[in-house]
Order: structure tokens, then sequence, then C-alpha cells
């Protein structure tokens, strides 16, 4: 796919300079160095309804005192070393639990010491975001998200520190090294002539479909885990399977490989344990859905791959 690398959290070419992890004490003294800042995940947006642009903060800002662990180092930018921040210790009055851990969160949170800014869920402002300021949220949501998942060494169970600057933790009573985890995610356009298999999990929005995905398993290829999880899911048999493009996506530490495949068969079985329904729908469907005039579909959320490959699909640019 040529356009490949135009996908959400893809493309910017940032200089994450691994050379540089092992001391970063230049870097944080460096005047030009910046830190975004995440909340719970959520990251520190301006004008989120409009612009959309991440925020950076000097390096000095008070509202870092709320930061419980050391900067995790991302990159060099052309302003200079660009580092990330969690301040997830702090806890904005009348907080409502049930809505941050909804399917899609739509409240804002505003410090105090960030009246310019608020933190905004990811998923609402990702298609918003210049590449860069993508990039760099997703590269510090995933790392965020395995420190809090791997305090403690899987070799003894001893806790761990975090080392590189962020990019790894070690383990002070066996020596172990322990580095950030990216699980393998395949998800499929599968094509039977003109429709395209798309299904949905319980407990999805209403109309919401999507195309399917699943886990790669340990010894399996790509082409192999597209195969098998159609299978397992709708009872399609695939036949050949080309890779598209790929995604960073940090919910919470997956690479989603875009894939094509053409389906054998076209009668679906669902595996209700893994999926609540499956359907073809016709390209005509899909224009439909993404024109909002759909009976039944929602369009796919803009910057998530399936998106990007249905968008592809129905421009035949595939190629």
């Amino acid at each position: 796919m040529k356009n490949a690398e135009s996908v959400t959290f893809g493309g910017s070419g940032l200089n994450r300079a691994a050379e540089l992890r092992a001391d970063v004490t230049d870097l944080l003294a460096d005047p030009r160095g910046t830190v975004v800042v995440l909340w719970r995940g959520k990251p520190l947006i301006a004008e989120p309804d409009t612009l959309a642009q991440l925020v950076r903060l000097p390096l000095d800002h008070p509202v870092l005192a709320l930061a419980k662990g050391a900067p995790i180092f991302l990159g060099i930018e052309d302003t200079g070393p660009v580092f990330a921040q969690d301040i997830s210790a702090w806890h904005p009055e009348a907080l409502d639990d049930a809505t941050l851990n909804a399917f899609t969160d739509p409240s804002r949170q505003q410090h105090p010491l960030l009246p310019e800014a608020q933190f905004v869920e990811l998923r609402m402002v990702m298609n918003a975001l210049s590449p860069r300021d993508a990039e760099l949220v997703a590269t510090a949501r995933a790392l965020f998200n395995w420190h809090r998942s791997h305090r403690f060494c899987a070799q003894c169970g001893q806790p761990s520190d975090m080392a590189m600057a962020g990019w790894q933790r070690n383990c002070g009573k066996c020596g172990a090294s322990h580095f950030p985890r990216t699980d393998p995610v395949v998800i499929m356009l599968i094509t039977r002539g003109n429709q395209v298999l798309m299904g949905r999990s319980p407990g999805w929005p209403e109309g919401m479909y999507s195309l399917l995905a699943g886990f790669v398993e340990p010894g399996e290829t790509i082409e192999a885990a597209v195969r098998r999880e159609v299978w397992e899911e709708a009872g399609i048999t695939v036949g050949a399977v080309d890779y598209l493009a790929s995604q960073p996506w940090a919910f919470p530490n997956s690479l989603m490989f875009g894939c094509a495949g053409q389906a054998l068969s076209d009668e679906i079985t669902i595996d209700p344990n893994e999926i609540e329904d499956a359907r073809w729908f016709s390209r005509e469907e899909i224009m439909q859905a993404f024109a909002g005039r759909h009976p039944v579909l929602k369009p796919a959320r803009k910057g998530a791959i399936a998106h990007f490959l249905l968008r592809n699909w129905l421009a035949d640019r595939m190629e």
C-alpha cells in the first residue's frame, strides 16, 4: 500500500535517539527540553475541539511535581529533547469513574496549573493530531502502560526499577533486564467479490461493526493468524493473504498488522465466545456508512486502522 505510513500514529519520522537513553542527564538540563503529560492515559491537549495540539511543557513546570516516576525520554525534535511524564497521582474533584471507564470517555479534566489545556481521551482526538503529536502520545501511553503492568521481575518476582530513560526495567535481585512489550495483532480486510466481512463484540455501541482482529499466537505467521482468527470467529475459510499496513495501537500495547484476505466461503458461523455478530457488507453499504446514511451500520472510527483500510478499499488503493 503506497500510503501505508499515513495511518494514524505512524510515519512522523521522530528521532528516538536510542543511543542517548543510557544517560539523559544533559538532556534533562537542556533549556530547550519539553515534556508531554498524560493523566490516566489521557494526553494534555490544547484546543481539543479545534486545533487539537499536544501540549509540550517546560521541564521545570510545577505540575510535574505530581509525577511519581522519572521522565521517559521519547526522542529529539528539531526544537530539542522531548520527554513524557505521568501525573495520574492527581485526583480531580468530582471525578466520575464510571465515565472514565466507559467505552468512549467524553469527559475532560483540567488541572488548575494548566488552564490552557485539558486531558482528553486519546481516541477522541487521535485523528485530529499531527503525525508527530500522535506518535509521541502513542509512544508515551504504551510505555506508561507497560511500566504500570510490569512492576515486578518476571524471573524472580521482586520489584524492578525503570532504566534506560524508561525503555528498560532492571531487577536488583536477580539482575534480569526486561524490555517494553508490544503485542502483535492482525486486523483483516476479508473480501469476497464486492463484499467485506465485519463483526462486532458484545458491549459495543449499537450499529458499531469493525474488521475482524485477533492476537498472533507464538510460532505463528501473520498470514496463518489471519486465517485462524477468521475461521475461529466467523467460520470463513481464507485463501491468499497480503500485508497492507501497520499501526501502533496503545490500547493498551499492540501493533496492528493490517492485512487483506480473500474469502473462499461465504456462509458465516460465529463463535459466540469470540464475537456477538458478523455480517457481509457491500461496498455500497460501507460508502453509505461513511456518509452517515446507513440505517444500521455506523462508520468506522476515524484514526483507527479499520477506517484506514476500509477507506482505501473503497478508493481502490490497496496496492
